[in-house]
Formats: structure tokens, sequence, C-alpha cells
């Protein structure tokens, strides 16, 4: 799977049919069956719906495309769909916010109905690439549903569109969602049912992390590695190191880049590096995004924010949601220090994050900075670094015969974020940043030093 922006999606042109959930009757779900939202949902409702009133565009998804190769059968694709949408029952949710609450109230799955709406045939491939992204565009926050699901039809092949509201997904769960129904095409095809086991649901998630930190304090324990870094940080958000441009409170339209850093033979080449010098691959790249940094003119402590998984390996493994924490993270990066010394760095923080988990994002930052708590977005620039391997998600040993593409877009930043991944074809990173000229310049300048630092690294393992 590559993240790249939608202005770089190629879809060849065809027949197009997409697939709206068919609202819920009033003989569905009820409320025995609500349940709390998580942090992030909490946050992203409220944000949209502040946004709403004040009548600012704030919008984002995220989003996927991939490839059923052979003549289509609509039917088994039809099937997987809602295969799809019945297993994950967060797809199937209302977002109430009463009260200052947010509580998600799901259709039942034996009620899930999926109907068709042929749009009819698309000539060009300019003209697909406008539809899915305009299709996409208009996710809403705040009205059901939160997803989107098409097909571009021809004699040879389909494509598969699907975007989604932040409030469903994140960004595992796009190629699970591939694997979810690619599968389930190929066994309706050939007549037979998916024969998947369950999934956690993240309703349950969500509603068991409120009342689990329901009672949490500013000055629990449990928060002292917050605060530790606050210290540090000399503030709750860590800004990022060089100039963008911004003003301060204001927002901009964004610019979507995805740019290859290592090709495939160069980051098996880095990873051996990074297990010379005791690390795993996010450590030897976020090692290299300090020592990129501070040649740029930044610190020589790197400190930035990172998302973690809170999936875990059991019932939530392969389930749709939000199940993202984000954690700070510090590490020295000096001039002159070698590749094995950074990492030994990153590799005692990344350690150090992990026995910290458990206090969701959202929660500390309301304890912590309550002067931040009410704004629509960070409150300026901020160094995000987020890292997946896309070939170790569900299905990803396919996700490159199926040209597996994710797609993320924001409508307004105030910064810039970096998505590291890695697929079959090598290390990429995708950025989102600001549109100002001075962005501009700070990230070709960056991503340049970076591709340089990552070409030496997989040449001979030092900076």
């Amino acid at each position: 799977m590559l993240q790249a922006p939608i202005t770089e999606l190629d879809i060849a042109p065809g027949h197009v049919i997409e697939w709206r959930l068919r609202p819920p009757q009033t003989s569905g779900a009820s409320a025995k069956d609500d349940r709390n939202g998580s942090y992030n949902q909490e946050k992203h409702f409220s944000v949209a719906l502040d946004a709403r009133t004040d009548d600012e565009p704030l919008a984002s998804y995220v989003a996927c495309t991939f490839e059923l190769p052979g003549p289509p059968d609509r039917a088994a694709l039809e099937a997987a769909l809602l295969y799809f949408v019945r297993r994950h029952e967060v797809l199937r949710c209302e977002f109430r916010h009463l009260g200052g609450d947010l509580t998600c109230r799901p259709m039942a799955a034996g009620d899930t109905v999926l109907d068709p709406v042929d749009i009819g045939p698309i000539t060009t491939r300019q003209g697909v690439r406008d539809h899915v992204d305009d299709r996409f565009r208009r996710i809403d926050t705040l009205s059901w549903p939160l997803l989107a699901m098409g097909a571009v039809l021809r004699p040879e092949s389909t494509t598969v569109f699907l975007g989604f509201d932040h409030l469903v997904s994140d960004g595992l769960s796009t190629p699970i969602a591939v694997n979810d129904i690619a599968t389930a095409y190929t066994a309706a095809a050939r007549g037979r049912a998916p024969g998947r086991p369950g999934v956690g649901s993240y309703l349950d998630f969500g509603h068991e992390q409120r009342l689990r930190h329901a009672s949490l304090g500013a000055d629990d324990a449990r928060l002292d590695r917050w605060k530790a870094f606050m210290r540090d940080n000399g503030g709750f958000f860590p800004p990022f190191p060089l100039d963008l441009g911004v003003a301060p409170g204001e927002m901009y339209g964004t610019v979507n880049d995805t740019d290859t850093l290592l090709t495939g033979a160069g980051a098996e080449a880095f990873e051996a590096h990074c297990r010379k010098a005791d690390g795993k691959v996010f450590m030897g790249v976020l090692a290299a995004v300090g020592e990129a940094l501070r040649r740029e003119g930044g610190p020589e402590v790197y400190r930035g924010l990172m998302p973690v998984s809170d999936r875990g390996r059991g019932r939530y493994a392969e389930a749709m949601g939000w199940f993202v924490n984000t954690m700070p993270i510090a590490f020295p990066v000096p001039a002159g220090a070698d590749f094995a010394q950074v990492v030994a760095g990153v590799r005692d923080a990344a350690a150090d994050m992990r026995d910290h988990l458990d206090v969701p994002f959202v929660k500390a930052w309301r304890l912590l900075a309550p002067e931040y708590a009410d704004l629509r977005s960070w409150p300026y620039a901020v160094n995000f670094f987020s890292y997946l391997d896309f070939r170790r998600s569900p299905g990803g040993e396919r996700q490159h015969a199926l040209k597996a593409r994710k797609h993320i877009w924001a409508s307004h930043s105030n910064g810039i974020c970096f998505w590291f991944h890695r697929n079959e074809t090598g290390m990429h990173v995708n950025t989102i940043y600001a549109d100002t000229p001075q962005a501009h310049r700070t990230k070709a300048s960056f991503t340049a030093t970076l591709t340089g630092v990552l070409a030496g690294l997989a040449d001979s393992g030092e900076f």
C-alpha cells in the first residue's frame, strides 16, 4: 500500500456504481445500545460541531482504493461490501452530542442494507479522479453515514474506492478494509462465506476507555511522564523546529505530497543497519529524521508527538476504528553522534513511551493544557512523526498485487505532518503542510536532507 494524495490517483475510466447505507429504521437499535464515544471521537465531533456553528470550512477524510482483477462480479462485490459494513459496528453508527457527551448508537447488523446508485460511465481518468475526490469530500462528520463506497467497473477489472470520516477510521483501518473486502469478494465469487473470525467493536473500546479514565485528574501519577516532557519542552505541544512561514492563529489551505526516500533494496539495506544498531526500522527512521532536522537548523534534542496503535493483538487487531493514542517522545541528536548512539536514545525513549501508553492524548491535553482544550486544531505547527509498515498489516502480502493506495486529506493546516511508510517498493513519506511559500521551501529542503541521510545509512550504516 502506498499513501499518496488523491491528485496522484490513476484509475482507468469505466462504469461507476456506488453503494449507500440505507438510513436506520425506528425499529432498529435503541438507547440500550448506546455507548460513549472515545476521547478521539468526542474531540473530533466537537471540533466539527463548533466549526459548523461558525461556518468554518474544516474537513478531512481517510480513504483507500484498490483493484480487483478479472471480469467484475457485481453481486459478489455487493455481498463483500455488505459483509464489511456488518462486520464492523462502528461503520453503522449514529453519533449524538447531548449534554456535552458523545454517544454512539449502532444499527443492528441484520438491519443493514446497501442501496446501489448507478452513477454511469465516466470516460476519462481525470473525470474518475474528480468524482472520487468529490465523493470523499462530501463525507460529513455531522451527518450519517460516515463512509462512501463505490467501484469503477470495466470488462477486465474493477477499482474499489472507499472513504471514511476519521470518527470511524485510522491509518491501519485502510489496509484492514482492503483485506476484508478483497477476501469476502473472492469467497462470494466462489459461492462461499468469508469464513473469518469475528472482531471486536470500536464502540466497546471507546466506551471502556471513557469509563476507565473518567476519574483521572491532573494530579494523577499516570500523567507524570507528560509533565516531565512538558518541563523539558516548555509546554504540552512540541513545536516543529523549522520555519514554515505561518502566522499565529492562522489556518491555511494544504499541500499534499508523497516522496520516495529509499528503494526496496535501499530499505532492506537500511533495515539491516538498524538491526546492527539494535533498533527497529521505525527507530532508525526517527533517528534519521532527528539528524535531518538538526542539519536543517533544528535542535540537538528531538521532541515530537508520535501516534501509537491501541489495537493490541487480541480482538481489536483487525477492527475498524480510531485506535490511536498520541504520545510524546524525546531523544538526543548531538552533532557528531553516530547512528548507533542516536538509535540507542530512540530505543530508550520508545520503551519509556510504551510504559505510559494508558493515558489518552485528548484527556492529557484537557488536563495539562486547558488553555488549549477548546481549540479546533493544535495551537501552532507541531512536530509530528508517524510510521507504518504496510507489508505487516492484515493482508499486507497481497496489497501490491491489488494496487492498494491510501489517501488522506485535510482542508486546512497551520503546520506540517509526516506519515512515513514502507511497502514492497521501498520507504516513502506522505506530507501534508500549510500552503505558504516558506513551508514549500522548508519541506523541500528537509526532504532532500532526509533522503541523503537515509541513503548514507543504507549504504554505510552511518550518518
